[in-house]
């Protein structure tokens, strides 16, 4: 497996972006959502030093895994507080989880956001999606008292937050 970093517009990033949205959509279906995750993201977002996208590729060089980073802060509204680094998209497909990959690619990012400044790494994610819940606790991240992000208001919505350094 050999990770690198790639546009968020990729074809092979849409490919997996792609599959990580009929994910979802089945995941929370029952809850009316069918169109998976709506967030506004474009390419832009996650071009250095502002935000960082990677891919993992298998032995035959098939996209298996990706994940990224954006800069967020007070300005963009949603709840962000000044120095957050967001991770979007974090998805490793069914046939390559249990290999460690979601932890190296996570891992990546915030060692690449911690670098570019960034004091905060956030995420968003869903009751839904137990296996992230249980990789982002054992990782250090936190529940977050205040919510933020495009699905803030929703019940089912669960943020979590990493000090990437010291304010």
């Amino acid at each position: 497996m050999h990770v690198q970093q790639v546009r968020f517009d990729h074809p092979d990033a849409v490919k997996l972006n792609d599959r990580v949205q009929l994910e979802y959509a089945e995941r929370y279906r029952e809850d009316g959502e069918t169109e998976g995750d709506v967030t506004p993201l474009d390419a832009t977002m996650f071009v250095p030093p502002r935000g960082l996208y990677l891919l993992a590729y298998d032995a035959l060089d098939q996209p298996v895994a990706t994940g990224g980073w954006r800069s967020m802060g007070e300005a963009g509204g949603e709840g962000y507080s000044d120095g957050d680094a967001e991770i979007k998209r974090m998805y490793v497909i069914p046939e390559a989880r249990g290999l460690g990959l979601a932890r190296r690619i996570l891992a990546a990012i915030e060692e690449d956001a911690r670098a570019a400044g960034r004091i905060r790494m956030v995420l968003e994610t869903g009751t839904k999606q137990p296996e992230a819940i249980a990789l982002y606790t054992s990782t250090g991240y936190e529940p977050c008292a205040r919510k933020f992000g495009h699905y803030r208001e929703y019940d089912n919505s669960r943020c979590y937050a990493k000090l990437l350094q010291r304010p």
